[in-house]
């Protein structure tokens, strides 16, 4: 039996636009939640006077199940259709939302936006839209929820596309290559089965057009291993457990590695996927393994993993790419929010901008301006106020994304194009 290709998608869209409803319908319908699981939420969601939120319980449940430590792999949890294994990332409804679409976007091959067709566009259903494009998700595909809620009308579906066509070509994206599937989460239309309430539609289910439209990636199983730690467990008996995905290269058991940037050493011991061993981990693996020679206390979210022979980048500045969001007044020189990186983030001081550019065409509009406000885009160096570990883009363009957050929001996104190493 062949591997199936193995894709990370992200949910993104407005916060009560169904995406944990969404979520929970599509591991049902694929069989990866079992009926006995879907009743005892059910039951929950009853208990709690939240009927209609069963699915939406699945995400959150695994998020306590973690929290109680149960199992090192349920931050991803994955379903199959006939052509690919989909990872779903990030649990979504965390109040930091965007923090989280940051980490996910870096390792998301592609992402469903998910927008209800009874509301129509958002704040958030722009902010994530922009970001999805900043970061480099270039495959969209867009689920148009709620129909239900409009009584499956093929007018307010319409309209509603209209408006997001608009919206992501105005973003820089090929709406052509773009399905947008009419379904309701809740209901099960056209998520998985194709509805019978929307005779109109003569499309793709929304799994349907995902198979047809999403190239898996290639494999960065070439490249050095990197792989950005996203949480460590202490497992009782077993000791310290790292969890993260491989971005790039390949990790066996027995292997030498570094910890960076803090340079602990370690013996690779075991590496698990899904509750079995794996003789090897690869690019794009979702993976908790063990190690021999450093404790839990070495080891910490935000660290990068490579070979002790070719050790992750640990820098000292860097240049970067940047979009700005929103910003209440304008960003200047010396000017040290946080930046989100990979798994990490750190305050990190703007101690140039090196030059302004036309955000769709990249044409320079100024040299070292004074201020940068919202919607410019520009070249900007860096300071961190302590070492990490980041690559940049031409290198590894999964650990070259961030995000810069101040006052609860992300004002500017961008990607690292150069480093200067400790």
């Amino acid at each position: 039996m062949a591997k199936k290709p193995h894709i990370n998608i992200i949910t993104s869209g407005h916060v009560d636009h169904g995406k944990s409803t969404l979520i929970g319908r599509l591991f049902y319908d694929s069989g990866a939640l079992s009926e006995q699981e879907m009743r005892k939420l059910k039951e929950k969601a009853k208990e709690l006077k939240k009927e209609t939120f069963e699915f939406a319980f699945v995400m959150d449940n695994l998020k306590e199940e973690r929290e109680r430590g149960v199992t090192i792999d349920l931050m991803y949890k994955g379903f199959e259709t006939d052509k690919n294994y989909y990872t779903v990332i990030d649990v979504p409804g965390h109040k930091d939302f965007i923090k989280n679409m940051i980490t996910g976007a870096s390792q998301a091959d592609a992402a469903i936006l998910i927008v209800s067709c009874k509301d129509g566009i958002q704040d958030q259903t722009k902010e994530h839209s922009y970001l999805a494009k900043v970061l480099g998700i270039k495959q969209i595909v867009v689920a148009i929820n709620k129909m239900d809620a409009v009584e499956y009308k093929e007018a307010k579906f319409n309209e509603v596309r209209e408006s997001l066509v608009k919206l992501l070509k105005g973003i820089g994206y090929n709406t052509d290559a773009i399905p947008f599937v009419p379904v309701s989460a809740y209901k099960g239309d056209n998520v998985f089965k194709k509805s019978e309430n929307m005779p109109w539609y003569k499309g793709e289910t929304l799994v349907g057009a995902m198979d047809a439209t999403i190239k898996p990636p290639e494999p960065a199983t070439d490249k050095p291993l990197r792989l950005p730690i996203q949480d460590v467990y202490n497992i009782t008996g077993v000791g310290a457990v790292p969890v993260g995905r491989v971005e790039s290269g390949v990790m066996k058991p027995g292997d030498k590695v570094v910890f960076m940037p803090s340079g602990t050493k370690a013996e690779i011991k075991s590496i698990e996927m899904h509750h079995k061993q794996l003789d090897k981990a690869e690019a794009g693996d979702n993976i908790g393994f063990n190690v021999r020679g450093a404790g839990k206390n070495d080891i910490k979210k935000g660290d990068v993993v490579g070979h002790e022979n070719s050790p992750p980048s640990v820098v000292k500045e860097f240049t970067g790419q940047i979009i700005v969001l929103q910003h209440p007044t304008v960003i200047t020189k010396g000017y040290t929010p946080v930046f989100h990186m990979h798994t990490t983030h750190a305050a990190c001081k703007i101690i140039e901008i090196v030059k302004k550019m036309d955000p769709k065409t990249g044409a320079t509009l100024a040299e070292n301006p004074d201020t940068l406000k919202s919607g410019d885009a520009a070249i900007i160096k860096v300071v961190p106020t302590h070492p990490v570990s980041v690559e940049k883009q031409a290198d590894f363009p999964q650990l070259a994304k961030f995000a810069i957050r101040d006052m609860g929001k992300t004002v500017a996104a961008g990607i690292i194009t150069d480093i200067v190493k400790v």
